[in-house]
């Protein structure tokens, strides 16, 4: 199992609208093999900006680095960057590959 998990810093104040970008998302992944859930996590605050997190599991660190090579990826990040001021800097990837 792999488990792929972007953070995101949101402006303060703008949760919402964030929450609403990705509840409104088209993500494509229901119909991508090796994808197995997501999830999306609201972290703190520090008054400047919240903590998100995307959370999807996947079969394989392989089935996941195929999805981001696939016509769905780039259908489902289309339209990424039209939201200016929502994100405070770019988001940060990490994944992690399942011991126990």
């Amino acid at each position: 199992m792999f488990i792929a998990m972007n953070r995101f810093r949101i402006a303060a104040g703008r949760e919402a609208e964030f929450i609403e970008v990705w509840r409104q998302r088209d993500s494509h992944l229901e119909q991508v093999p090796g994808f197995k859930r997501f999830n999306l996590l609201q972290g703190p605050s520090d008054g400047e900006a919240t903590v998100f997190v995307s959370h999807s599991t996947w079969d394989s660190a392989a089935a996941f680095e195929a999805w981001t090579r696939s016509e769905a990826f780039r259908a489902a990040h289309a339209s990424a960057g039209q939201s200016k001021g929502l994100y405070l800097g770019p988001p940060q990837f990490e994944g992690f590959e399942a011991v126990l």
